[in-house]
């Protein structure tokens, strides 16, 4: 039993449970089995109280208890000595207990709380702010939180999912301080996660967003300003990179993954999801949005991108989805086996019928058509998942990352190209078919990994280059990768050269013309040999090294 019926009371009165719950889930069974079986005494008050008393049961509603009425439309009912006094007076303090006695107060030995369902309300978007303040729980968080500090006497429930395990072990004679200090540790989570919410919710709203408004510590991060986040459990994964590392999912509801529906398949691993995250990353290049009602793509123009181990080993455009799908499968189809796939277009049956074609993880659109469904059935393994354009929006554009004590972050580099600040540094200016594959490798470049080199030609990867220690030594795999296809193709780099022999191996296999950052003290060696070879080259200003 609690601690509190192990010792001499403060009066002859029954053990108190205080319940005032939003979720009533479980409600009923609990009060019966506390009244019933263990002689509780029930505190309760509104709507809480109404559903016990429905169900038969005695309760003292808190405003009998206090002697003072609920007030402010129910924004003051539990906010009373004669609650907080109960609930935090330590047993075993001697001026407590005179307190007690002298204020005529009594123990509550039970806490049963949980919280007014702001996260519901404001999941609604056109929820008002007047709305969604008034359903901001002040009384129950300060209960939660009384009773998880004095834990060493009293219990605090916050989920319907703790009232069987609590009732066994009550049964048990089991309540002790570990399971006590448990409840509470549960009970601050329970009251950390509604703040997070909460703030969460307030810094997204238009209302904060006025030029008069000051910087909150979010926006502009200062000396000691904490990062907060509230991400719920997604998904318990099957492991992490290797089957020996446990792995879970934490995702915010609706926004970016959290919002993709997973149409058939096996259940998602945690290398799905990051090698999922880059194909994603990659085909926004291109646009990415569902069809219109004449069933066309909205879309700028259709793209696919095959990717594996987090690099695209295959990507490509074209005059439809089904299309630029063939083109990124073509471009590496030995290392598009088992590899994962976008598209930034509805998938009809012509292009599904060629994800069928090959073994893959995973495929991620905006939509599938009936019929590409259809055809897809018959590979019940591939996981396929369909992710609206709504649901990036809601995405953070902040990116996250762990590192031993702590995390790092950053902005996405997803900003758009700023071809405004482009320089054309060679003799020869690029053609306009070159410029528009210049176009194109310089959006892909991006999400390989660094050193990167990418080979393009006419809207298609060619050959990738990814994650040398050297730059070189990545333009040699690109250009291998290519072979002939090199010829008239052009070279993007995703750091600028420090030395000029990365020019003059592209100019060995064919490639007309390179784009690359610029800013390195030996440019004018690449641009000399440029100018020797006869090739292009535009500089960007902005780097993409993507570790």
């Amino acid at each position: 039993m609690l601690r509190r019926l192990a010792l001499a009371p403060v009066s002859a009165m029954a053990p108190t449970a205080l319940l005032s719950v939003s979720d009533k889930q479980g409600l009923v069974p609990l009060a019966e089995a506390l009244h019933r079986l263990h002689g509780f005494r029930l505190l309760s008050s509104g709507g809480t109280a109404s559903a016990l008393e429905a169900a038969g049961l005695p309760v003292t509603r808190v405003a009998d208890h206090t002697g003072a009425p609920e007030i402010l439309g129910g924004r003051v009912k539990t906010l009373h000595p004669r609650v907080h006094g109960g609930i935090l007076a330590k047993r075993d303090d001697p001026s407590h207990q005179a307190d007690l006695t002298a204020q005529a107060i009594d123990l509550i030995d039970v806490v049963v709380v949980n919280l007014y369902p702001f996260r519901e309300t404001v999941a609604d978007p056109a929820v008002s702010w007047a709305k969604a303040i008034e359903t901001i729980d002040i009384g129950g968080p300060a209960m939660v939180r009384a009773a998880a500090k004095n834990h060493a006497d009293v219990a605090v429930l916050t989920s319907p999912g703790q009232y069987a395990a609590f009732l066994a072990a009550l049964t048990a004679g089991r309540v002790d301080g570990a399971l006590r200090r448990q409840l509470a540790l549960e009970a601050f989570r329970h009251t950390a996660s509604y703040d997070s919410a909460i703030s969460a919710w307030m810094a997204s709203r238009p209302e904060l967003a006025s030029p008069e408004a000051l910087p909150t510590q979010e926006s502009v991060p200062g000396e000691g300003a904490p990062l907060r986040l509230e991400l719920p459990l997604q998904q318990s994964l099957r492991y992490g990179e290797n089957p020996h590392q446990p792995a879970h999912w934490y995702s915010k509801g609706g926004a970016g993954w959290g919002g993709a529906i997973q149409l058939q398949g096996k259940e998602l691993s945690y290398n799905n999801l990051i090698d999922l995250e880059a194909a994603l990353a990659t085909v926004r290049e291109f646009g990415y949005g569902l069809a219109d009602s004449a069933g066309e793509s909205v879309s700028a123009q259709s793209a696919a991108v095959v990717v594996k181990h987090t690099n695209p080993c295959g990507v490509a455009t074209g005059p439809d989805p089904a299309a630029a799908l063939g083109r990124a499968l073509d471009a590496d189809r030995v290392s598009a086996f088992g590899g994962i796939v976008a598209l930034n277009g509805p998938v009809d049956a012509t292009a599904a019928s060629q994800l069928t074609s090959l073994f893959l993880e995973c495929v991620v659109a905006p939509a599938f058509s009936p019929e590409a469904r259809q055809l897809l059935s018959a590979k019940p393994n591939l996981r396929l998942l369909e992710l609206a354009p709504a649901a990036l929006a809601l995405a953070s554009g902040q990116q996250l990352r762990s590192l031993l004590g702590g995390v790092l972050v950053q902005d996405l580099d997803d900003q758009p190209v700023q071809e405004e600040v482009w320089q054309v540094v060679s003799a020869r200016p690029p053609s306009a078919a070159e410029l528009e594959d210049l176009r194109f490798a310089w959006c892909l470049v991006r999400h390989v990994r660094s050193n990167a080199i990418v080979v393009a030609g006419a809207g298609q990867s060619l050959g990738i280059g990814a994650g040398q220690m050297n730059r070189v030594g990545s333009a040699r795999l690109a250009l291998d990768a290519a072979a002939e296809r090199a010829q008239g193709a052009v070279l993007a780099s995703d750091g600028f050269f420090p030395f000029d022999d990365t020019v003059r191996l592209a100019a060995a296999h064919g490639i007309t013309a390179v784009i690359q950052p610029g800013g390195s003290m030996r440019d004018g060696d690449s641009i000399k040999a440029c100018d020797e070879l006869g090739l292009a080259m535009v500089t960007t200003a902005r780097r993409h090294f993507l570790h």
